[in-house]
C-alpha cells in the first residue's frame, strides 16, 4: 500500500505536484492570513470553509460540497486528474486531512498529506515564500463515492451492530463535560472516544503504522467488523480516517458528524 503521507524531502523531490495550503483554525483567524506571511513555494491557498465544504446548515457545520461546486474549486486551484496533489497545514494535519479525504472521495487517485506540515518543512531547512502563484486552470472531474461515507443512520447502526464508531473529539467533549460549539453536549450512543491528538507523536507527525494499528486495535477496531469516525463537523474525523489508512485499516467518515447529529432532537445523546 502506498502511504498517504509524504515527507518534506519527498515533496521537494516530487516535482509537478499541485500543492495546497489548507491552514485553518476553528473560529479563526482566517488561514489566508498565515498563507500570506509565508508558504511553500508554488502552494495555493485552499479555503476549508469555502472550497472543502458547503455552507453550514442541513448536514452540519461543514457539509460535503456538491460535486459541481467542488470541481469548480479544485480546477480554480490548479488540480489536475493526472497530477499528484500534496496538502498541508500547520496543525498536525487536522485541516489537511479534510482536503485529502474530500479529494479522495471525489475520485482523485494521488493525494498525499505532508507529514508534520509546514513546521516539518521549515525544520528540514526547506524554503518558504510570500509570492502568490497564479495556478493554471485544472481539469479535475469530481466523481463522488471514492471513499466510504456514513449518514447519521448508518453511523448509529455501525455503533450498535458490532462495528466501531470512533469519536475524534477531545475526551471532555465526548463525555459531555463541555461543548464550546454545538448546542448539545455528549456523543452518539455506542461511540468510542478516540481523540485525534493521540494519532501524532510529540513532533506533530503521525505515529508509525504499527503504533497506529496497535492504538486502533486497542479501541476495538477489527477489519472484518467495520469502522467509522465522526467529530464536531467532519474535519478532525477525516484525520482519524487518514490515521487509519496509514495503519492499513479502512474506515468510513460521518461527514455531518456531531453538528448534524444534534440537528434532529429525536436522536439520542449519551454522556459520560
Amino acid at each position: 500500500m502506498t502511504s498517504p503521507l509524504i515527507t518534506p524531502a519527498g515533496l521537494a523531490a516530487l516535482g509537478g505536484a499541485t500543492v495546497l495550503d489548507v491552514r485553518w483554525r476553528l473560529g479563526g483567524p482566517p488561514g489566508i492570513e498565515s498563507y500570506r506571511e509565508g508558504h511553500i513555494e508554488g502552494a495555493v491557498f485552499c479555503d476549508l470553509d469555502a472550497d472543502l465544504a458547503a455552507p453550514p446548515g442541513r448536514g452540519g457545520r461543514h457539509p460535503l460540497p456538491d460535486a459541481a461546486a467542488f470541481q469548480r474549486a479544485m480546477r480554480r486551484l490548479g488540480v489536475f486528474e493526472g497530477r499528484p496533489v500534496v496538502v498541508y497545514d500547520d496543525a498536525g494535519a487536522t485541516a489537511a486531512a479534510r482536503a485529502w479525504w474530500t479529494l479522495r472521495y471525489f475520485g482523485h487517485q494521488d493525494v498525499r498529506v505532508l507529514d508534520g506540515g509546514l513546521p516539518a518543512w521549515i525544520a528540514a531547512g526547506m524554503p518558504t515564500t510570500k509570492e502568490t502563484p497564479q495556478p493554471v486552470e485544472g481539469d479535475f472531474t469530481a466523481r463522488p463515492g471514492g471513499m466510504p461515507a456514513l449518514t447519521a443512520e448508518e453511523a448509529a447502526a455501525l455503533a450498535q451492530r458490532g462495528g466501531v464508531l470512533l469519536d475524534a473529539r477531545a475526551g471532555e467533549r465526548y463525555r459531555g463535560e463541555v461543548e464550546p460549539i454545538d448546542p448539545v453536549a455528549g456523543h452518539i450512543p455506542g461511540a468510542v472516544s478516540a481523540p485525534t491528538t493521540e494519532n501524532l507523536g510529540p513532533d506533530g507527525r503521525f505515529l508509525d503504522p504499527e503504533a497506529l494499528r496497535a492504538r486502533f486495535s486497542g479501541l476495538g477496531v477489527r477489519e472484518e467488523a467495520g469502522a467509522g469516525a465522526y467529530c464536531g463537523s467532519g474535519v478532525t474525523a477525516a484525520h482519524e480516517v487518514l490515521a487509519m489508512e496509514v495503519a492499513g485499516l479502512p474506515a468510513a467518515l460521518y461527514v455531518g458528524s456531531w453538528s448534524d447529529w444534534v440537528s434532529d432532537p429525536a436522536r439520542p445523546v449519551a454522556t459520560g
